[in-house]
């Protein structure tokens, strides 16, 4: 498994490459009231509208520092059949590199916490400790809804 690394918050952490449709400079986004906190909004991405989400917010109750290399990583999350693309924006910051997850020393599983259900595996890779992130449960169940109801109602 190939995998997406990027910094929050000063920790190391990834996204499975597969999953990482483009990774592009930090865009504004229009806010969307009465959102949580780690939500910023959303962007036109080729031609639609995709949710943002901070991820330093997210993981880190912080925002990122916006620098030359504080990014957002297109995900797509999966589209049931006859359904528009499900996309979300993710803001990291050090968006770094393509790493194999092959090349772990040592391998913790996922951490099994309900306030945090996307904290995945945690990975030592080349010296540096990486925690995955699981896109499909970055967002709770009602905002997923919410943010793509075509495809609530197309079904798993």
């Amino acid at each position: 498994m190939q995998l997406l690394t990027f910094t929050v918050a000063g920790q190391d952490y990834a996204v499975e490459s597969r999953r990482v449709v483009e990774v592009l400079p930090l865009v504004p986004a229009r806010p969307l009231p009465r959102m949580p906190d780690y939500m910023r909004g959303i962007f036109t991405y080729r031609g639609g509208l995709v949710p943002l989400v901070d991820l330093g917010l997210r993981l880190a109750d912080r925002p990122p520092t916006e620098r030359l290399s504080t990014r957002v990583i297109v995900v797509d999350l999966g589209t049931p059949a006859g359904c528009p693309p499900r996309r979300l924006g993710l803001v990291a910051e050090n968006v770094i590199s393509i790493r194999s997850a092959g090349d772990a020393d040592a391998a913790l599983p996922a951490l099994d916490l309900k306030a945090a259900p996307f904290l995945g595996r945690i990975l030592r890779l080349g010296g540096r400790t990486v925690q995955l992130i699981e896109v499909d449960r970055l967002l709770p169940d009602e905002l997923a809804t919410g943010l793509f109801p075509a495809a609530a109602e197309a079904g798993p």
